[in-house]
């Protein structure tokens, strides 16, 4: 059984409770520091962490927030460092980390919206989506619970900028991808275990890059080189993980140096 970090396979309703929340994910990888314990909600409500959130939204958000940026550790510490970030970089890191802890956030964005992408009418709806998560889930969700799950969804694709509106019906669009948000997303994923493969996954599918258009972006992509000759693909990674690649190419803020002699 491998150690390696993992995305999770495990359908589950966090969803329910904590949306993409860009914002608020900002503010948790930049307070949260990967050499200490985790936070207590009292030590984030205190400090105020999310802003005026009462105590009880603060543990759900610190709760999911774990899931989603704790679980990849050489990701949290890059995150952590990476205060430039710009705000297109930032939304998309959400949604792929969103990805990587929720299945059906993932099926949603690299297939059903997929689908909808390709339609003749590329828009969505939410009685569309609600008929989706149906099909997909399980039995034992009511219909109530697959309305609500479409409508969190929805708003989630919303803020990743995969729809392009907030009523119905909802143009399906692909957000422009900076090539720093794409290095981060691959050198990633290159320590993850992760459906599919570095080049053909739901991650990079959820934001149009398939194809030819991949491909032409990785040939220009600094960091890693990439060639294809029919059917295969050599992807070559420069840097020997996530943190040396950002230490390399990123103006990371420095480590503390107590941190840097342990």
């Amino acid at each position: 059984m491998s150690d390696r970090p993992a995305e999770v396979a495990a359908l589950h309703t966090r969803l329910m409770k904590c949306a993409l929340e860009v914002e608020p994910a900002r503010a948790y990888w930049q307070r949260r520091d990967p050499a200490a314990e985790p936070p207590a909600a009292a030590e984030a409500f205190a400090d105020y962490w999310f802003g005026a959130r009462s105590m009880a939204r603060v543990e759900v958000l610190l709760a999911n927030f774990r899931l989603r940026f704790d679980a990849y550790p050489q990701a949290l510490d890059v995150l952590h460092r990476w205060s430039s970030m710009s705000p297109d970089v930032r939304v998309l890191v959400g949604h792929w980390h969103l990805q990587l802890a929720d299945p059906l956030y993932r099926a949603f964005t690299a297939e059903c919206l997929i689908a909808r992408h390709a339609a003749t009418r590329p828009t969505v709806t939410r009685d569309h989506v609600a008929d989706w998560v149906t099909r997909v889930g399980p039995a034992r969700w009511t219909a109530a619970t697959c309305v609500q799950f479409a409508s969190k969804l929805l708003s989630s694709a919303y803020a990743a900028g995969l729809v392009a509106a907030n009523r119905d019906p909802r143009p399906v669009v692909f957000p422009t991808v900076p090539d720093d948000a794409l290095a981060y997303l691959l050198y990633l994923l290159r320590g993850v275990d992760h459906t599919g493969t570095l080049t053909d996954n739901p991650y990079l599918v959820s934001v149009g890059l398939v194809g030819r258009a991949l491909d032409d972006r990785l040939r220009r992509l600094p960091g890693v080189a990439f060639a294809r000759m029919g059917a295969l693909t050599d992807l070559t990674f420069e840097h020997a993980d996530l943190r040396a690649w950002a230490e390399a190419t990123l103006p990371l803020d420095p480590r503390p140096s107590a941190e840097v002699a342990r």
